[in-house]
C-alpha cells in the first residue's frame, strides 16, 4: 500500500500540477525512518569503527536550502562589486574528492574517504589547472563576466564535480584583490565490465584525469565468440581537453569493434564563452560502419557495411555589434566537409542519397544571446548545474558537389530557453527547418520541432521532486526508404529498441516524475522516477495520426555518485501494450546511462540539420 500510495503521490502532483497534500504520510515515514536509523546509529556507534562505518554508508547528501540559498545569492553575480580591481595572487586551493565540498570546505571525510582520496586519486595538477582551464590571470583587471564563465567552464568539465571562486580584497590596498579558486575533482578511474559467458564480455578502463594532467585515456576490449560477424574488439580513444591556454582540444581515436571501425584525429575550439571571438575545429579519418535497416514493417532487416574517408575543417568568429548587449554576438561561420566512400550501397541518381560521395560548402549567419542561471537537482544529483537561457536564430546556407550533380542548401534554426516567471519553472523550445534544393524540388529536407519542460525543485517530506516533459515532432520532405526515424529508446519509447517502429514522420510525448532521496549508501545518491511515453510514427502516404499510438509506462531507480567518473546506474521496469514482433509486454532493464545535459545557445559549425 505504501508503494502505491507514494506512486499515486507522484502521479496526482505530475498530472494537477500542484503539491499534494502529503503531510500525513511524509511524518508516518519520517518517523519510521528516524526511529530505524537511530537504532542503527546506535548500534553502530558503540565502537570507533562501527561509528566510522556507519559515517562512510549512510549521510543527508541533499542539504537543499543551504545550497540553494547560497545559490540563489551567486545568481546577481557576487563579482561585480569588484569590477576593474587588480588581480593580485591566485589561490588553487583542491579539495579531497570525498568529504568536503565547495560549500562546506571544513567537513572532513572519515577515514575511509581521507584513505581513499589520498591513495587512490591524483588530483588534477595545479600547473594544468592555472595554465589551461583558467580566463584569467595575475595583474588582470577583474571582469566579472570571466570570473563566472570560469566557475561555469571548470563545473563543465567532466573531470570536475564542482568550483567555486572566491574574492578577498587586500588591507591598505583596496585597488587590489587575491583570488581562491576551490575545485573538487571527481574520481577519475572508471571500469566499464560486462560478461553473459566466458565467451561474451567486454572489460574496458578510463581514466579521466591521466597523471594528474586532465587527460582522457580510454581502453576496452570485447570478446564474443559465437558472433557471425567479428569476435574481438578493440578501442582506444586519447583525449586532451584544452591544449595550453589556447582552450583547443585534441582527440584521436583508434576502433575495431563489431559494428565501428575508425582511425581518426581531431581538434575543436568551441564558443566557451560569451566573449570566445573565435572558433573552429579540423577532423581527418576512417570510419567502417555496419548499418542495420529496414525498408518497411514486413521485410527482413537488411545489414550491410559502409566505409569511408572523412575531412571537416570549419572557422567561425563572434561580433558584439554596437549597442548590443554584452551577452549578444553575432556569429558568422564557413565549412568545407566531404565524404569519399570506399564501401556501401548500390547508389543511383535517385537512390540512396545518403551514401553518395559528396563535398559541401557550407556558411551560417546567426544572432545569440546567452545567460547562465545555477541550479541543482536536475540531471544531476547534487552538484551545481549550470543552465542555459537565451535565444539563437541561425541561417545556413551552401552548395554540394555530389557524384550526381551540384545541389544548393538551406536551413534555418531557432531556439529559446528561459525560466518561466513566478518560478514556475524551465520551459525550452527547438525549430529546424532545411532541405536540399535541386531544379525547385526538395530533397532530403527536414521540419522539426522539439519542446522540453522541467519543473520547480518541491518538497516531498525530507526529499525533492521535479517533473519533466518532453514534445518532439518531426517530418522528413523527400527522403530515401533507406533514410528514416525510428521511435525506440531516447528517441520516444524509453526502454524500447525495435527496429519496427519505422517512419519519415514522428510524434512523440513523454513525462517523468523524478523523485530524488535523501539518504547515499557509500557516496551513491539514488532517485525514484515514474515515466509515461507515447509515440506516433508512420511510413512515406500513410497519415500521421493514422498510425498506431505506441506506448509505455513505467518506474524505476538510479544511483550515481558524483565523486565518481561512473555513469549513472538506472533499473526499469516497463509496461508496453502494443509493441510489434514482441512476446511480451514487460520489459526489465538495467544499464548505465551518461547524465544529460541541457542545449546551450552557442552558434557552432554550420551544418546539414540530420534526420533523428
Amino acid at each position: 500500500m505504501k508503494k502505491c500510495a507514494f506512486i499515486f503521490l507522484l502521479l496526482s502532483h505530475f498530472t494537477f500540477g500542484q503539491t499534494p497534500d502529503y503531510e500525513k504520510f511524509d511524518s508516518d515515514k519520517s518517523a519510521k525512518d528516524s526511529v530505524m536509523y537511530t537504532k542503527l546509529k546506535t548500534s553502530m556507534g558503540k565502537s570507533k569503527i562501527g561509528r566510522q562505518i556507519y559515517g562512510f554508508l549512510f549521510r543527508d547528501v541533499y542539504n537543499t536550502n543551504i545550497l540553494k540559498n547560497e545559490i540563489d545569492k551567486l545568481e546577481a553575480n557576487p563579482f561585480a562589486q569588484y569590477e576593474g580591481k587588480v588581480i593580485g595572487r591566485i589561490i588553487v586551493k583542491q579539495l579531497d574528492i570525498f568529504g568536503p565540498s565547495v560549500n562546506d570546505t571544513t567537513r572532513r571525510g572519515n577515514r575511509f574517504e581521507r584513505f581513499a582520496s589520498k591513495n587512490f586519486h591524483t588530483n588534477t595538477r595545479e600547473k594544468v589547472i592555472r595554465k589551461s582551464f583558467l580566463l584569467f590571470k595575475e595583474w588582470d583587471k577583474l571582469n566579472p563576466q570571466t570570473l563566472k564563465d570560469t566557475e561555469r567552464l571548470l563545473r563543465a568539465n567532466p573531470i570536475i564535480h564542482d568550483a567555486r571562486i572566491l574574492v578577498k580584497e587586500r588591507r591598505g590596498s583596496p585597488w587590489m584583490v587575491d583570488i581562491t579558486v576551490i575545485i573538487q575533482d571527481v574520481w577519475s578511474i572508471n571500469f566499464d565490465v560486462a560478461a553473459s559467458s566466458p565467451k561474451d564480455f567486454k572489460i574496458g578502463i578510463e581514466d579521466r584525469n591521466f597523471q594528474g594532467n586532465g587527460h582522457s585515456f580510454l581502453n576496452k576490449i570485447t570478446w564474443k565468440k559465437d558472433d557471425p560477424y567479428q569476435d574481438f574488439g578493440a578501442r582506444s580513444v586519447y583525449t586532451i581537453p584544452y591544449i595550453g591556454k589556447t582552450f583547443i582540444t585534441g582527440q584521436i581515436s583508434a576502433i575495431r569493434e563489431r559494428d565501428l571501425t575508425q582511425f581518426s584525429v581531431r581538434a575543436f575550439r568551441p564558443f566557451l564563452t560569451v566573449d570566445t571571438k573565435d572558433a573552429g575545429a579540423i577532423e581527418l579519418g576512417y570510419y567502417k560502419i555496419r548499418e542495420y535497416k529496414r525498408l518497411n514493417l514486413f521485410e527482413k532487416e537488411l545489414v550491410y557495411q559502409t566505409g569511408y574517408y572523412y575531412s571537416d575543417l570549419w572557422y567561425g568568429h563572434a561580433f558584439k555589434l554596437k549597442g548590443s548587449r554584452a551577452s549578444q554576438r553575432l556569429i558568422v561561420a564557413g565549412r568545407r566537409s566531404s565524404y569519399e566512400y570506399r564501401t556501401r550501397p548500390e547508389v543511383r541518381a535517385d537512390t540512396n542519397k545518403i551514401y553518395w560521395n559528396r563535398t559541401t560548402i557550407l556558411g551560417s549567419i546567426g544572432y545569440s544571446t546567452r545567460y547562465y542561471k545555477r541550479d541543482i537537482l536536475i540531471y544531476g544529483f547534487g552538484r551545481t548545474e549550470d543552465v542555459p537561457t537565451g535565444s539563437l536564430i541561425s541561417l545556413t546556407f551552401g552548395r554540394e558537389q555530389t557524384e550526381f550533380g551540384a545541389r544548393n542548401y538551406a536551413g534555418l534554426q531557432y531556439a529559446n530557453g528561459t525560466y518561466l516567471s513566478h518560478e514556475k519553472g524551465y520551459l525550452y523550445f527547438l525549430a529546424n527547418a532545411g532541405t536540399y534544393l535541386k531544379k525547385k524540388e526538395a530533397q532530403q529536407g527536414i521540419l522539426s520541432l522539439q519542446s522540453y519542460y522541467f519543473s520547480p525543485l518541491m518538497k516531498l517530506g525530507k526529499a525533492q521532486t521535479r517533473n519533466f516533459v518532453n514534445l518532439g515532432f518531426t517530418y522528413g520532405i523527400n527522403r530515401d526508404p533507406i533514410d528514416y526515424l525510428n521511435i525506440s529508446g531516447s528517441d520516444g519509447i524509453v526502454g524500447v529498441n525495435n527496429s519496427s517502429l519505422i517512419g519519415d514522420k514522428r510524434l512523440t510525448l513523454g513525462f517523468e516524475s523524478v523523485l530524488f532521496s535523501k539518504k547515499s549508501i557509500v557516496g551513491f545518491r539514488v532517485a525514484y522516477f515514474t515515466f509515461a511515453n507515447f509515440g506516433l510514427v508512420s511510413l512515406r502516404n500513410i497519415p500521421l495520426f493514422s498510425s498506431t499510438l505506441y506506448q509505455g509506462y513505467g518506474i524505476g531507480l538510479r544511483i550515481r555518485n558524483e565523486n565518481l567518473t561512473f555513469k549513472t546506474f538506472q533499473i526499469r521496469i516497463g509496461y508496453y501494450p502494443n509493441l510489434p514482433n514482441t512476446n511480451s509486454n514487460f520489459r526489465f532493464g538495467f544499464d548505465s546511462i551518461q547524465p544529460l545535459r541541457l542545449r546551450d545557445f552557442d552558434i557552432s559549425a554550420p551544418s546539414i540539420i540530420p534526420l533523428r
